[in-house]
């Protein structure tokens, strides 16, 4: 009995969580990364356009969401084949997921470049964010096929458990959008200056080469030749709906609980654009201390769901366990000394422009810190139940909880008129 305990253990190690987490925890993070940079730059233009990406930002967020939501599918699937040693499986399942994601990317970019001044203007009062969000959206929407197809090869690689080349790829993706963001926002090396329209195709920009990236460490990486990924079998309509099944409930959940966030900025901005900007502080903030969260959720979706294909359920409990307290104590690690001390972390990239609006961040801050324990542990569960297969039962959590907490903002904010925090 105790050498059992002892082999479980050794299976689902910290070391082997810790392992397949460490680079996820950028590459699934992509797109926060992006709108990170976006946001810091644009600080240093005015306070309007700062608060203008925080809401633009968060619809492109719901944007990216929705493929990032039909790729998990297709991770679950392909580590669940490599799980039963299905060579076959694991190709057709990433042939479709590209298929997928390409046939998305189209017709939301067709949606986006010609109804996103009608979309906005359900949300938008200001006219001065709804001119500086619409310059943004029409050259930030180019990038979507670049994205989801990105997309697709990160959960394609993080469904094999190889997550090393995604952090790579994701820290080319963050220089190319760094050294374009500063050339275009500003317009140095005798590029233009855009300002926040700078930003968007910087974005864009910086998807295609981190793609491109992407795709020759594809076509150089050995390792693959077993799975014979150009080998095309025709399509197969099968996989192609059992991925849909399995995402929608997925892609539900990150839209609603994305959206609830996109309706949070909606009303805000109806308090004004310093308040808007505060907001947008503090989302900053939030996505980089949650940036750990995001790898443990991903990687535990892979785990659970190749112990299922192995046959070994019973581990499974105890595997989400440990990738919990690992979750908990990375963001207490990095957490606790940014909440304590803000300015001495935020003044180097921010203070200069507007030193005060630090301060006034700072009560919501400490909202941040209460919400990011919570969702340490919590987050790490419900991708573990989103793992297992279970997606349906997950999107009625996260619909119950973002319909409160959609009420509980529009009262606060239109009824009550208590402050921000």
């Amino acid at each position: 009995m105790q050498r059992k305990i002892a082999q479980i253990k050794s299976l689902i190690s910290y070391k082997r969580i810790l392992a397949i987490s460490a680079p996820i925890m950028l590459g699934s993070a992509a797109q926060n990364v992006v709108a990170l940079t976006d946001s810091v730059f644009l600080y240093y233009v005015s306070e309007v356009d700062f608060a203008a990406i925080g809401f633009v930002g968060v619809f492109y967020l719901i944007i990216a969401a929705i493929g990032y939501g039909f790729s998990k599918g297709a991770q679950i699937f392909v580590a669940r084949m490599k799980g039963k040693g299905d060579e076959q499986g694991v190709r057709r399942h990433f042939q479709t997921s590209l298929i997928l994601e390409l046939a998305l990317s189209t017709l939301l970019f067709f949606l986006v470049y010609n109804y996103a001044r009608y979309i906005f203007s359900w949300f938008v009062q200001s006219e001065a964010i709804m001119a500086k969000s619409l310059e943004y959206i029409q050259w930030r929407i180019w990038g979507i096929w670049f994205g989801y197809l990105g997309i697709a090869l990160v959960s394609f690689y993080t469904g094999l458990a190889r997550t090393r080349f995604i952090l790579i790829d994701t820290a080319i993706l963050a220089t190319v959008n760094i050294f374009f963001n500063y050339s275009l926002i500003f317009g140095k090396f005798d590029l233009p200056a855009m300002g926040i329209a700078g930003a968007g195709l910087a974005s864009t920009l910086s998807e295609i080469v981190a793609f491109l990236a992407f795709v020759i460490y594809l076509l150089w990486d050995k390792k693959l030749k077993r799975f014979q990924l150009m080998a095309w079998r025709g399509f197969d309509w099968g996989i192609f709906l059992s991925q849909i099944k399995l995402s929608m409930p997925i892609v539900a959940q990150l839209m609603v609980g994305l959206g609830s966030w996109f309706i949070f900025f909606s009303i805000v901005e109806n308090i004004g654009a310093h308040a808007l900007a505060i907001s947008n502080l503090a989302r900053i903030v939030y996505l980089c201390l949650s940036i750990p969260v995001w790898g443990y959720s991903s990687a535990i979706n892979t785990l659970v769901s190749s112990y299922i294909g192995e046959g070994r359920k019973a581990d499974i409990l105890a595997l989400i366990w440990k990738t919990g307290r690992l979750a908990l104590w990375s963001v207490l690690l990095f957490a606790v000394p940014v909440l304590l001390f803000p300015h001495f972390f935020l003044y180097p990239l921010l203070g200069s422009a507007s030193p005060g609006l630090i301060d006034d961040a700072r009560p919501i801050l400490f909202v941040v810190g209460a919400i990011l324990f919570f969702m340490a542990v919590a987050s790490v569960f419900f991708n573990g139940l989103t793992g297992t297969g279970a997606t349906r039962f997950g999107l009625w959590i996260q619909l119950i909880n973002a319909v409160i907490y959609t009420i509980l903002i529009y009262a606060v904010v239109n009824h009550w008129q208590l402050s921000l925090v």
